[in-house]
């Protein structure tokens, strides 16, 4: 397998679920936060759909300066409904799939680097990054809004396996994978 496929295989995987967490957020609640320093429930959500097109943006340059853009520090608006945050999520990970599918392993593994007003924070291969920035990240995200979820006595869904609130997940009950 490719690292190429390896990429698609898990945002194939991961990002389902990512999507159910996201059928569930409550955006009535989106300026609710469980702490003074925790990321409000409707950035939060709006966060993990966005941050699929920084996937594109390592597939496409060889860096990037997010203080260079006009709208630095100025986070995205928060979708009004749940359908306008999920078509956003679709959307964005739709392009970042893409993205993968005509890149190639040599693509991946040249250096990207990540700069702040102009300098260097750090370089690392694109595939590191993808896996990291992108993968892992998301899947820290998507934790995080199933513990918002909770705290507002909204299931949380199953999703490698069971949830105190739903069973199956990636393996079923019998520990079958699912299709």
């Amino acid at each position: 397998m490719t690292t190429r496929d390896a990429l698609v295989a898990e945002l194939d995987l991961e990002s389902p679920f990512t999507r159910r967490t996201l059928e569930r957020a409550p955006l009535e609640k989106r300026a609710w936060k469980p702490h003074d320093r925790s990321m409000p429930l409707g950035d939060l959500a709006t966060f993990l759909c966005v941050m699929w097109s920084w996937g594109v943006v390592v597939i496409d340059r060889d860096s990037f300066d997010p203080s260079a853009r006009p709208d630095a520090g100025k986070r995205p608006e928060v979708p009004a409904t749940t359908e306008a945050l999920l078509t956003l999520y679709d959307d964005n990970v739709a392009a970042f799939r893409s993205a993968l599918m005509r890149t190639t392993d040599d693509h991946l593994q040249l250096k990207w680097r990540l700069l702040v007003k102009g300098d260097e924070f750090f370089h690392q291969p694109r595939w590191i990054v993808l896996r990291t920035f992108i993968l892992n990240h998301a899947v820290h995200h998507r934790a995080q809004l199933g513990v918002y979820l909770r705290l507002h006595g909204i299931a949380v869904p199953a999703i490698y396996n069971d949830s105190a609130d739903e069973q199956g997940g990636l393996f079923r009950p019998s520990g079958s994978p699912m299709p």
